[in-house]
């Protein structure tokens, strides 16, 4: 019997190891987007947050810890990564205590409510303010040492996003290196990053890579399209073929970071898109080349296909920008890289068939997926807890207090669980059925604040909404909290079986 016991024992973590990392691989590649300000009509942070929520964009990142948006932003499983903007790098970068007060402030404060997973310290820090690059290193010490006073640190990555201008000759990407005058604070950057387990941060722009190429680099090489291999761009030194500017920046700074001994940080581009309008001189800032580009970026990522000299390693990527920035000073294009405007209408529809649901911006001639009238209540419950559960559906909204309790009954709660798992998986055949008790409809079922996954983020008032609450004592979102007891109910179920097999 105890042989019996001890394999169950064994098996048992066999199935959860298993389990576990099938989810984690699930969740690597991811796409994000940018949040700025620089608009006249900035709206209010919760109907960003309810356009967030309406696009199913679940990831973030904040050009400062604005409190207001770290508020909105709780309680609603948006993993979210903070900055602390450039101006306030010297003074953190030159005082352990304003760094430890800063953390106080805009992490402590906030998390775990707000899903905080990144602080950026500073942006393009080498090619912005260079005066503030030698106390860079500093400033990330210091922030990860209030982490550690925290008890943050494993939960809450630091890094800092460079321009990939830092990296010369990156092509053919395996002759890539970083700009040797930076070398004093590099070295101790990627030192402490891969002794911390975080991303390099790279911005990377084909726009811009294309513009000044003087025609050398092909428009739809950096627009991403399809290429024959013919058309492939290839380094000489490994024979790897390249078909667009992003893939082969990536790998450029992979091999940037060997050249100075460093083979284990992974990269995250915390910065794309391109511009929908430009100035006369900038001809290729139109919208189909915006659509174009970020549509593809987008399944590429997505797609988990990595890059032609990193096979199937993540690379996850956060599109430059949520919403067109009119204030913006500089030429046309730089106020024009937006994928929305203030009042939530998309700028373009994207065109992301077969990439699953995140940023399917097209608000117009939408399906949904609702339960029947009539469905068997026992049916539908069913149905309700294999979506919030196996089939990964984030439920948070149908939490008492949330946006979409109300009506509390299972018909309302089932076609929202339903219909985020029909947008889910991309509105594909066959997802839209759950045993026969949901169909397809093309009204809308989003209601007052309760804004359906596929809507357009506009729904009665958005204006009116109130600002989550800060009391929350949940040590994890609600959302994550749903995820991991449903995750965790069907690998208890699965070990029972074993067990019964077993014995």
């Amino acid at each position: 019997m105890f042989w019996k016991m001890e394999s169950l024992f064994v098996l048992t973590l066999l199935v959860l190891v298993a389990e576990v990392s099938f989810v984690a691989a699930d969740d690597e590649a991811f796409i994000g987007v940018n949040i700025g300000t620089d608009l006249s009509d900035m709206p209010h942070p919760t109907q960003v947050v309810a356009l967030l929520k309406a696009q199913q964009i679940w990831h973030v990142r904040l050009y400062d810890a604005d409190r207001g948006m770290l508020v909105a932003l709780a309680n609603t499983g948006i993993q979210v990564m903070v900055s602390v903007p450039n101006e306030q790098l010297l003074g953190i970068g030159q005082s352990n205590s304003t760094a430890a007060n800063w953390v106080s402030h805009n992490i402590v404060a906030h998390y775990p409510a707000t899903n905080i997973t990144a602080i950026c310290v500073g942006s393009e820090v080498f090619t912005t303010i260079s005066n503030a690059a030698p106390v860079l290193v500093n400033a990330m010490k210091y922030i990860q040492s209030a982490l550690v006073a925290s008890n943050l640190d494993r939960q809450i990555k630091v890094s800092t996003p460079l321009s990939s201008s830092i990296i010369l000759d990156s092509f053919p990407p395996s002759q890539a290196f970083f700009n040797r005058s930076w070398n004093p604070v590099l070295i101790p950057m990627l030192n402490f990053l891969q002794s911390t387990g975080s991303h390099l941060m790279l911005n990377i722009y084909p726009y811009y890579d294309y513009m000044q190429s003087n025609g050398v680099i092909p428009l739809d090489y950096a627009l991403m399209k399809p290429l024959a291999p013919t058309k492939e761009a290839v380094d000489a030194n490994t024979l790897v073929h390249y078909s667009n500017v992003f893939d082969a920046m990536v790998d450029a700074a992979y091999f940037a970071m060997n050249f100075l001994n460093f083979t284990n940080i992974p990269v995250m581009v915390t910065e794309s898109g391109w511009p929908s309008k430009g100035d006369t001189n900038e001809p290729d800032a139109t919208l189909d080349n915006a659509n174009t580009y970020n549509s593809n970026l987008i399944r590429h990522v997505l797609n988990k296909t990595g890059t032609p000299n990193h096979p199937g390693i993540a690379v996850s990527t956060y599109i430059y920008e949520l919403y067109n920035e009119d204030l913006k000073p500089g030429p046309v294009s730089e106020k024009n890289w937006g994928l929305f405007n203030p009042n939530g209408e998309p700028i373009y529809i994207l065109h992301l068939t077969g990439a699953g649901l995140v940023l399917a911006n097209d608000t117009t001639n939408q399906t949904y997926c609702t339960a029947k009238e009539g469905a068997d209540p026992k049916m539908l419950q069913a149905a309700l807890d294999w979506a919030c559960g196996p089939g990964k559906v984030n439920c948070s909204a149908l939490l008492q207090g949330e946006p979409c309790y109300e009506p509390d009954n299972v018909i309302a709660h089932a076609t929202y669980a339903f219909n985020s798992y029909y947008n889910r998986m991309g509105k594909a055949p066959g997802t839209c059925d759950f045993n026969g008790v949901a169909a397809i409809t093309t009204t809308n079922p989003s209601h007052g604040t309760c804004l359906f996954p596929g809507s357009s983020g506009k729904i009665n008032g958005i204006g009116n909404i109130t600002a989550p609450s800060m009391n929350s004592t949940s040590s994890a979102p609600p959302a994550q909290t749903l995820y991991n007891l449903g995750s965790m109910s069907f690998l208890l179920l699965r070990v029972l079986i074993c067990s019964i097999v077993f014995l």
